[in-house]
């Protein structure tokens, strides 16, 4: 089912009052664009004040990452999970500079987080569909009972932070070896081969490079009958947190929440929630452009440009929390700046 665009009409109206504002035309370049787009997805204008920003990391570990595709082996997924509770990672840094609330949940990470408190863990694994998904080289990455209890959790997800009244989500992502499948999803939804989309992910050399590109293109091959599938794509190539991930945008964008989009697991399954809900992206801003090719190439896809271009390859959600305080200066200027015709005379 295809989902309706942010108003035209107050898509026209803030438009409008952006020429009228008491600035040189087009002074305000990306701003005013992004100030129009939120008013918009806001339904009203000027548009609100950006006062309740929510990012929901989306955790779980892969198959894959037992087969040498990344820097780092799976235990760090779950020790940066404990780091994010603890308020110590990157993007909770950033997070608490920018006033944005920080959820993580636990999809398909393989631990079971038993030395924390019961408080702390219940609702961590709320959600969990698994530990772990499959080698998608060699396997599926989830069955399809599995496939769709991930896309439900991450629906249940959006809808849980939407009643509580996020007015901007966005979407993060923690799994050692989430780079591979993701880059599969990519690879998959635009028919392009392996060595496009794959990039180093957390800083793998030539060797390991050379090995992530066979192993995507081992995956394509085993699945190229159901590259059109993207309900197929998610079972096949991804995992539980990309999986998750999807409904979550996908749902977002049904109940017209704007969605500001991080690196490269958010933007594949931004790509995949427009396959499966035609008209999704429009709900969607880029909060920046990762190092990894794949993103520039769903991004060009889905006609996003990049809020930030900073060479951030960290995940977690960090780029899109780095560019919240950008859509906040937009708004403010749509919002307070005079209009021109309030400053002449007569």
């Amino acid at each position: 089912m295809s989902v309706p665009p942010p108003s035209p009409d107050v898509r026209r109206a803030a438009a409008e009052r952006l020429a009228a504002l008491a600035t040189p035309p087009g002074a305000l370049g990306r701003l005013g664009e992004l100030a129009v787009w939120v008013a918009a997805t806001q339904g009203e204008v000027p548009p609100s004040p950006l006062d309740d920003v929510r990012l929901v990391i989306f955790a779980g570990d892969h198959g894959v990452a037992a087969h040498g595709v990344s820097a780092f082996p799976s235990s760090i997924t779950g020790a940066m999970v404990r780091t994010f509770l603890a308020g110590r990672a990157g993007v909770t840094a950033l997070a608490r500079e920018h006033r944005v609330a920080v959820r993580v949940v636990d999809l398909g990470v393989d631990d079971d987080f038993a030395d924390l408190p019961e408080d702390v863990r219940r609702p961590l694994l709320a959600h969990k569909v698994r530990r772990s998904s499959g080698a998608i080289h060699l396997e599926d990455a989830l069955t399809a009972d599995e496939t769709r209890a991930a896309l439900d959790a991450g629906a249940a997800i959006a809808r849980e932070e939407i009643a509580t009244g996020a007015q901007l989500l966005l979407s993060g992502d923690m799994g050692i070896g989430n780079t591979t499948p993701a880059a599969a999803l990519v690879a998959a939804a635009l028919g392009l081969p392996a060595a496009e989309v794959t990039g180093r992910g957390t800083g793998i050399d030539d060797t390991g490079w050379a090995r992530k590109i066979a192993v995507v293109d081992a995956a394509l091959d085993r699945v190229r009958d159901e590259v059109d599938d993207p309900m197929a794509c998610l079972r096949a190539l991804g995992s539980a947190d990309l999986a998750a991930t999807t409904g979550y945008l996908v749902t977002a964008a049904e109940h017209g929440v704007p969605v500001l989009l991080d690196g490269l697991m958010s933007v594949a399954c931004a790509l995949t929630a427009d396959r499966l809900a035609p008209g999704a992206a429009a709900w969607f801003a880029a909060g920046h452009r990762s190092t990894e090719p794949a993103q520039s190439l769903a991004l060009s896809k889905l006609g996003l440009e990049p809020v930030l271009d900073l060479g951030l390859r960290l995940g977690e959600g960090s780029g899109a929390v780095a560019a919240v305080p950008v859509l906040r200066s937009a708004v403010a200027l749509l919002r307070d700046v005079a209009l021109l015709s309030d400053l002449l005379p007569g």
